[in-house]
């Protein structure tokens, strides 16, 4: 096979190298996953990936190094986040080689079906990719969401009725995670009455994302003294809209659901209801001349 043109020889080095790093990502998660299911539909698009690698391959005539960093990375993200998340975010990350795809088109007859295959054949695969954590992400909204709302709105409230970052945190923890308990025990009563055999595990995710979310917002008020009350506020709402963020991109790409939407929904809610309750906070200080 003869050599690519020097106008698509470094295009073609560089899907050459995204196929073999792909191919290894895939391989080296299918090797950790303990469902069968899974392991085999990892390792099915990890040898669809290194035999692209080897078509490309075939005309640049050339070796490539894996990209380590990138591996990794992926890796990483897979072990914190599961391998569906880690993988789809990685083929979507992957839409801008499509260009390059055409590009090469005229010069590699492969191109086309390379870029169908990674389309349509992988997308394919991804989709039947079945995770356990997946399942419990309605319990882990719920917990979410109500922890966001309620807690920003409890912490809002108490930092200008008591304006006092000790008694704030708190009064905050204490709260926090008494509706921890709450909300777990809710969750699994709800789940066991629908007949659900997973109900423990259900109730467990709640009330663990519930935790999670209690000690991130109150961990600006543990940490500024305590006289920097209205900065630990700022720093909380702040928190929030961090935590949003990052788990409604969480779902976005492992259930591949529209992201902007449910963030500006999530967003609006958690700091419209912060503000009212910390006008409450400030009504409530002044009805009861409460001094501290």
């Amino acid at each position: 096979m003869a050599s690519l043109p020097a106008e698509y020889q470094k295009i073609a080095l560089a899907l050459q190298t995204g196929e073999l790093t792909e191919s290894i990502i895939y391989e080296k998660i299918s090797h950790y996953v303990k469902d069968p299911h899974n392991a085999k539909v990892l390792s099915d698009i990890g040898k669809q990936e290194r035999h692209h690698h080897d078509i490309w391959k075939g005309y640049t005539l050339k070796e490539v190094k894996p990209k380590r960093l990138r591996i990794f990375l992926y890796l990483l993200i897979a072990r914190i986040f599961g391998f569906t998340f880690a993988v789809k975010l990685m083929e979507k990350n992957e839409g801008d080689a499509t260009e390059y795809y055409l590009t090469l088109e005229n010069a590699i007859p492969e191109a086309r079906q390379i870029s169908e295959d990674e389309e349509h054949h992988e997308h394919a695969l991804l989709q039947m990719l079945k995770e356990g954590r997946l399942e419990y992400v309605g319990s882990m909204v719920l917990g979410l969401s109500d922890a966001l709302v309620e807690l920003s709105g409890t912490l809002a409230g108490l930092t200008f009725a008591l304006q006092n970052n000790k008694l704030i945190a708190l009064s905050g923890l204490i709260t926090g995670i008494s509706a921890t308990l709450s909300m777990a025990s809710s969750e699994f009563l709800s789940s066991r009455a629908e007949g659900n055999s997973n109900a423990f595990t259900s109730g467990l995710y709640t009330g663990g994302i519930y935790l999670l979310t209690v000690a991130l917002l109150t961990l600006p008020y543990l940490l500024l003294p305590n006289s920097m009350y209205m900065l630990s506020l700022i720093l909380m709402l702040v928190v929030v809209l961090l935590v949003i963020l990052t788990f409604t991109f969480y779902i976005s790409v492992a259930l591949e659901v529209p992201f902007l939407k449910r963030f500006i929904e999530m967003a609006s809610i958690s700091i419209a209801v912060a503000l009212i309750s910390f006008g409450i906070g400030i009504l409530v200080k002044a009805l009861l001349g409460v001094d501290i």
